[in-house]
């Protein structure tokens, strides 16, 4: 399975990002081959919509599942309607390598 998670780096020493439209990078974690891909955002300073052109990147990246900090309103309704499923956590202190290093752990 593909899923995102929110990075204010590209590397996995980078933090994790508690924001979701306006997140630095996204890094596509692929559990199956354990490939790692960072892409930047570039919408990270538009005016508005940046959650909504971040749900529609996710899906284009073909992930199932986010881990972020914080989903809009409207994001999480696109993020819903394209069955993504979203996950939530509040530890801007981790790494997205310890991320997914818990993941592997289960």
């Amino acid at each position: 399975m593909k899923l995102v998670i929110t990075s204010a780096g590209n590397s996995l020493k980078s933090k994790f990002d508690i924001r979701f439209g306006r997140t630095a990078w996204l890094c596509l974690y692929d559990t199956e081959t354990k490939n790692v891909e960072f892409t930047e955002n570039a919408n990270i300073n538009i005016n508005g919509g940046a959650g909504t052109r971040m749900a529609e990147k996710v899906a284009e990246l073909g992930a199932e599942r986010v881990i972020s900090g914080d989903f809009g309103p409207k994001a999480k309704t696109l993020l819903e309607k394209l069955k993504i499923q979203m996950v939530i956590m509040d530890e801007g202190t981790c790494t997205v390598g310890g991320i997914i290093e818990k993941l592997n752990l289960k």
